[in-house]
């Protein structure tokens, strides 16, 4: 029989009771832990009260009460941010390992900091001091500025933006620096490409002008900057905000505590523009240089400029068989192919037809120069890499070859045991000489590599010494390189650049001229140059060998110098050199030439200007002395150096005269301050030797420089005032050119150039795109171009040397006058 259905319902109710019951109990269960778990998060977590505890002993220790008051506001927002900086270094993690853009992880982090200061903020509000809400206010600052920098920075901040961090920021902020502490090292990897974004500050902007490749990024930072520049002036709007409340308390804890750098204002564009101009410049200047040095001097740049005639002109390296020793008006290749050599003609100045528009080239290796005295003794081989007279004449101590140097023991082929001391033994011969004193300039007839005229420096005498370019290579180019004057000319068929009776002596020392031919023309040459009253030194092998070829040559000397009235004084041997020189000396009153048995040689016509020497014939004859007192060359001038300041006694003070003493006066007062004046335009003095004025009037720039360890040649133009003799006079020394020829010297011999209103004259005469190439082509990498002239003409002089690549130094205008200083690079162009 079936059970009742009635038992059935009570034990399913007696079970559902009981379900019941356990539900109940464990709902009351989970009450009470949730109850205990609610309870729990009020408690501070052991890091968290770390950190509290640490800042309010570090910085709160009058503030106990106020701080436990607010720890429970920033633990919540600290456990906020500790899980916002936990999610946020996971992502990064995950983006630098699939190389992700982490652009939006970097917004991320800025929200999140933002969090951080809206916390710490709210706690100053609740009672903490001011010192601590600067504090706060600052470590804000930085934080935008590391995120999204505006540029402006203090140089610190970018290196030890970390420990300026931990200085300055409450340790109750360590979340906020680990935040940043991640990000920074999340941001190396993509700072190390090209295309890195770097702070860059006022400083760095000015300084890192020297390294192109740093320029280069810099304009990439600015663009990047640019582009960022609306999201930083928001943020840096806040930041900028003045402090202006400032308690007691905030000076004691800067006392205590490492200061935080000023930060500097940020200079106007204008202002930077300025400073560029000068630091910034100079800089990449000076790295470009130091650069192409050492690539050997070759540069992939190219530059192109407009000519007078307005057509694009572009600059190109001469394409010569001289190469690098290129000599315009020496070097005609045309005429050197020619048989005009019995007089030396082929040797003579021959320009192109058109001048030269090209750039020489520079040796492979080549440095600046030995700085002075030094290169007197050692000069850099591969500045004039030629050897030849190290071969010939080395055992005559002209030149040795030693490693990387040139040496000069300072013999030659007379004096081979040193120039100094056969010095020192033509004093001795003939006591009147009085180096420095009575003689102070002298013409030096093939010098060799110029050891003579080196060491008469030594005895306040300056040596104008030439040599032509002949099968001794490069003798005059290493007297050059070792800064001694010296030009490229012979003695063949035309007068020598220099005006008459100028020269104190005249030194020949077996320098292989035949005086006694032609009628004694070459020796009449030196007779036109050599001042009444000079001497002449001969040390040749004629003098004291008994040879029969010296024995016929010495009695053909005698009878010639005889006929042109100069008398032989004396004649002396050297015992150390084994060597003999003979003392003639020029006459000065016209009494012998009318006592003459026979007019021979004969006297010049009167309308034959003894000045003349450009381009001017030899002739066979003698000019006629200055018999009136006030004429020039009837007095010896005074002794060196009031010879310099004087006015010669001869210039004419009649009205309206161009040449006087009053415009000497007035010349030498406006180069008083020329020194100082070039100083200031970027003219380094101590590494300048030789200089040369290119259009020299009184000699007034080079007794300026009287006092500096340098020499000065002076240039007069050929279609100006006749002022050589002036300068002369004045213990100077210079000859006549025309710079719409080239000059008479090797490449790079010259440290300064100066043009004074020099541009404005060959305007009018030739084009001055090859004046630019003659300029380049004698001045030294590194040397300086100073101009003076009328302001546009100053401009285009600019615009050319621009176009080669040169270093403006310095420009400045008075009135209608500009001044211009350059300095020239080693650039030189691709083909």
């Amino acid at each position: 029989m079936a059970p009742p259905i009635k038992s059935r319902n009570r034990r399913s109710s007696t079970s559902s009771s009981y379900t019941s019951t356990l539900t109940t109990l464990v709902f009351i269960a989970l009450c009470v832990l949730g109850v205990w778990m609610l309870t729990s998060n009020s408690v501070v977590s052991p890091k968290t009260h770390s950190a509290v505890d640490t800042s309010t002993t570090n910085d709160f220790s009058s503030n106990d009460q106020t701080t436990t008051a607010n720890n429970n506001n920033d633990d919540d927002n600290n456990n906020n941010n500790n899980n916002n900086s936990d999610e946020l270094a996971s992502e990064k993690r995950i983006n630098a390992k699939y190389n992700l853009d982490d652009s939006t992880t970097s917004e991320r982090t800025t929200n999140a900091n933002n969090n951080i200061d809206d916390s710490i903020s709210e706690t100053t509000n609740n009672g903490l001091t001011s010192e601590s809400s600067t504090k706060n206010q600052d470590q804000k600052e930085t934080t935008t500025v590391f995120g999204d920098n505006p540029g402006n920075l203090p140089d610190d901040a970018i290196k030890n933006d970390d420990a300026n961090n931990v200085v300055n920021t409450n340790n109750n902020e360590q979340t906020k620096q680990e935040d940043k502490s991640s990000f920074a090292q999340n941001q190396e990897p993509r700072n190390s490409n090209n295309d890195q974004k770097i702070i860059v500050t006022e400083k760095d902007e000015v300084n890192a002008k020297g390294d192109q490749q740093q320029e280069a990024q810099d304009d990439a930072n600015e663009q990047q900057l640019k582009e960022d520049k609306g999201e930083s002036e928001v943020k840096m709007s806040k930041v900028d905000e003045p402090k202006e409340q400032e308690n007691e308390s905030h000076e004691e804890a800067v006392s205590v505590e490492k200061p935080k750098p000023e930060r500097k204002r940020r200079k106007s564009r204008k202002e930077l523009k300025k400073q560029w101009s000068t630091q910034a410049d100079e800089s990449r200047g000076e790295k470009e240089r130091q650069n192409v040095n050492e690539s050997g001097g070759s540069s992939s740049t190219s530059s192109s400029v407009v000519d007078q005639e307005g057509k694009d002109f572009k600059w190109t390296i001469c394409n010569v068989t001289s190469g690098a020793d290129y000599i315009p008006c020496l070097d005609n290749e045309k005429y050197l192919k020619t048989s005009h050599r019995k007089h030396f003609e082929h040797r003579e100045r021959h320009c192109p037809e058109d001048a030269p528009t090209c750039l020489v080239s520079l040796p492979q290796g080549y440095k600046i120069h030995v700085p002075w005295p030094g290169s007197r003794d050692k000069i850099w081989y591969h500045n004039v890499p030629h050897v030849k007279l190290a071969e010939v004449k080395g055992h005559q101590n002209w030149v040795k070859l030693m490693g990387e140097f040139l040496t000069f023991p300072g013999g030659g082929t007379q004096f081979i045991h040193g120039a100094l001391h056969y010095i020192d033994f033509l004093q001795q011969a003939q006591p009147d000489i009085a180096w420095g004193k009575h003689t102070r300039v002298i013409l030096d007839v093939g010098c060799g590599v110029g050891s003579f005229g080196g060491y008469l420096f030594e005895r306040d005498v300056i040596a104008m010494s030439f040599a032509p370019k002949d099968e001794h290579e490069a003798q005059v180019q290493f007297g050059l390189e070792r800064g001694i004057p010296a030009i490229s000319a012979v003695m063949g068929t035309q007068r020598l650049q220099f005006p008459s009776r100028v020269f104190d002596l005249i030194h020949c020392a077996r320098c292989r001229v035949p005086w006694h031919e032609e009628g004694g023309m070459l020796l009449l040459e030196l007779n036109r140059v050599l001042r009444p009253g000079g001497y002449f030194v001969w040390s040749a092998t004629p003098v004291y060998q008994t040879l029969e070829e010296d024995v016929e040559i010495w009695k053909q000397m005698k009878a010639l110098t005889k006929s042109m009235c100069w008398d032989l004084v004396t004649i002396k041997n050297d015992t150390l050199n084994q060597v003999g020189a003979a003392f003639f000396r020029k006459t000065s009153s016209n009494e012998c030439y009318e006592q003459r048995e026979q007019s021979q040689p004969p006297m010049c016509k009167d309308d034959d200007d003894p000045n003349a020497a450009w381009y001017v014939p030899l002739q066979a004859c003698m000019h006629k002395l200055p018999a009136d007192q006030t004429e020039r060359g009837a007095k010896w001038p005074e002794v060196w150096p009031q010879r310099l300041q004087k006015a010669p006694y001869w210039l004419n003070d009649a009205e309206g005269e161009k040449l006087s003493t009053q415009n000497f006066a007035a010349d030498s007062v406006r180069w008083k301050n020329v020194v100082f004046e070039l100083r200031v335009m970027g003219v380094d003095w101590p590494n300048v030797r030789n200089v040369m004025d290119m259009r020299a009037t009184y000699g007034g720039f080079a007794a300026a420089l009287k006092d500096l360890p340098l020499w000065v040649f002076n240039v007069v133009n050929v279609d100006a005032g006749d002022t050589l003799p002036i300068i002369y006079e004045r213990g100077l020394i210079g000859m006549y050119h025309d710079w719409c020829e080239s000059f008479s010297t090797y490449p790079r011999t010259y440290d300064l150039l100066h043009a004074d209103q020099l541009f404005s004259n060959l305007k009018t005469r030739c084009k001055l795109i090859p004046v630019i190439a003659e300029v380049d082509r004698v001045l030294r990498p590194g040397g300086h171009f100073v101009v003076r002239d009328d302001l546009s003409v100053v401009d285009e002089v600019e615009n050319l040397i621009k176009s080669i690549n040169w270093e403006i130094t310095s420009k400045t205008s008075k009135n209608q006058e500009g001044m211009l200083c350059a300095k020239k690079s080693f650039w030189r162009p691709d083909s």
